[in-house]
């Protein structure tokens, strides 16, 4: 049984390496195109990783899936860890000249759809390398969201057996259902991602800046061509788009999917999707409110540059605009909490998830009411089922296995010299796959260059742990997983 679990998943890694391999085209084309010599570099690459994958999926080919879902936990992690390895051959071989952790960094970073980075200069990198960063953010969310509304409920990760039944409601009977869920999500993704492009280049930007932008916004990535972000733009049209499409990338894609296949049954009313809004309005009048009246600042600025800030960090897209940590400590304060919160399940954000948060307030609000009638049955309800104790006991265990390690990795990068706002900050930012930080040495004015190599390794197991749901790693870490 082992031998075969080993066969299947290197066969699927191979076959997902030679998908990145092509990817790899597109970028040396793009140098091609402006006579770039890092195009030799992406093709290069492309053929390494294409032939190393090829041989992965022939030696191992099979039409068998072993029974049983412990296979997927393993499977997860691997394709993770092995996409990123050869996802950042092009950076190691490109004329940039960084060391391995920075390369590894970002493209974990990437892959993860983190946004955090260690490259200055942005805004005269070769458009391949550009573009390259970019895709590895939107293959990665693809990948985000397959990997939520498909392979995560199956495995009872933290709560995500929720969504099975959504799921369902868009598979058909002629292809099998993962298949067919993960077709329609994928069409939806592209779709969006299109669109963003169109509205950012009628909004202003150039066709490749709006390409790029798109796919790191659809995926809630927030690598940017310019090393000022969104705010090298200076233009209220091009915020305002991406504001949109970063609230909608935080939405369930197969949200969208719905709205095309059962129009009726798709509306604002889904209690994620209300909650995400009702979250991300309070938020932005708070941090408005603030900057109007205690720091001076005039109310259409304040609401301008808060409305963005606080959309890019609550979505985990991380775009900056302003350098919201100068804000003062309650705008920082504000900031920080919005990294424990993301997006909604099925969408590229991450964070603990508005469901989970949604879930566990009504619980402690079930639990005030019995509190004070012992006697009384109340029911925890969400999204119209009934939340039993075994689903009860995931999303409890994930809450505090999530801040458990998060308050475990800031000591850690604490220990690598780091001070208590950047490395809290860090971590928080790393685990909830956010972006930017907050102070001098990790905030939005800056870039992750200059901390510790050892501190950069420590963020990027954050990023996989927060994108992974923790759980999914933990769990072949543990003995029995291996009995």
């Amino acid at each position: 049984m082992l031998r075969a679990n080993i066969q299947f998943i290197l066969y699927v890694n191979g076959i997902l390496l030679c998908l990145l391999a092509m990817l790899m085209i597109l970028p040396a084309l793009v140098d091609l195109a402006f006579d770039n010599p890092d195009a030799m570099v992406f093709a290069v690459s492309a053929l390494l990783t294409f032939t190393f994958g090829a041989l992965l999926a022939i030696a191992n080919k099979t039409d068998k899936v072993p029974p049983g879902r412990t296979l997927f936990y393993l499977l997860t992690v691997s394709i993770w860890l092995i996409v990123s390895i050869f996802a950042s051959i092009p950076l190691a071989l490109s004329s940039l000249s960084i060391d391995i952790v920075d390369v590894y960094f970002e493209t974990v970073s990437g892959l993860t759809t983190t946004g955090s980075t260690i490259l200055i200069g942005l805004d005269h990198l070769p458009p391949g390398l550009l573009l390259w960063r970019s895709l590895l953010q939107w293959f990665g969310g693809i990948g985000i969201v397959v990997m939520a509304m498909v392979v995560l409920p199956a495995l009872r990760v933290g709560g995500m057996q929720l969504f099975r039944t959504e799921s369902s409601d868009i598979s058909g009977k002629i292809l099998p259902r993962a298949r067919q869920i993960a077709t329609v999500m994928a069409a939806a993704y592209v779709s969006l991602t299109l669109i963003c492009a169109i509205a950012l280049h009628i909004a202003g930007m150039s066709a490749f800046d709006a390409i790029n932008h798109a796919l790191t916004t659809l995926s809630t990535g927030g690598f940017s061509t310019h090393d000022a972000s969104i705010g090298d733009y200076d233009s209220v049209a091009i915020e305002t788009v991406t504001i949109v499409f970063m609230a909608l990338a935080a939405m369930p894609i197969i949200f969208f999917a719905r709205i095309v296949i059962e129009p009726r049954a798709a509306s604002f009313r889904d209690e994620q999707v209300r909650g995400l809004l009702m979250t991300l309005l309070a938020a932005i009048l708070l941090v408005t409110a603030w900057n109007f009246l205690f720091r001076g600042v005039p109310l259409a600025d304040a609401l301008r540059d808060s409305a963005f800030s606080v959309t890019a960090v609550l979505t985990g897209t991380g775009y900056s605009t302003v350098d919201f940590s100068a804000w003062g400590s309650f705008a920082a304060g504000v900031f920080f909490f919005l990294f424990f919160i993301g997006g909604c399940a099925g969408s590229t954000a991450g964070g603990i998830k508005i469901f989970r948060w949604q879930i566990m307030l009504r619980a402690v609000a079930n639990q005030l009411r019995t509190t004070l009638s012992p006697n009384r049955i109340v029911i925890l309800r969400y999204r119209g089922q009934s939340v039993d104790p075994p689903m009860r006991n995931s999303i409890n265990s994930f809450f505090f296995l999530y801040l458990l390690t998060y308050a475990g990795l800031s000591l850690a990068v604490m220990a690598t010299g780091l001070d208590f706002v950047s490395a809290a900050s860090a971590v928080a930012q790393a685990i909830g796959n956010v972006g930017p930080g907050l102070g001098p040495l990790v905030g939005p004015a800056t870039t992750f260059a200059g901390i510790p190599d050892s501190a950069k390794l420590l963020l990027v197991l954050s990023m996989l742990l927060g994108r992974l749901e923790l759980i999914t790693l933990y769990v072949i870490l543990t003995r029995d997983y291996w009995d």
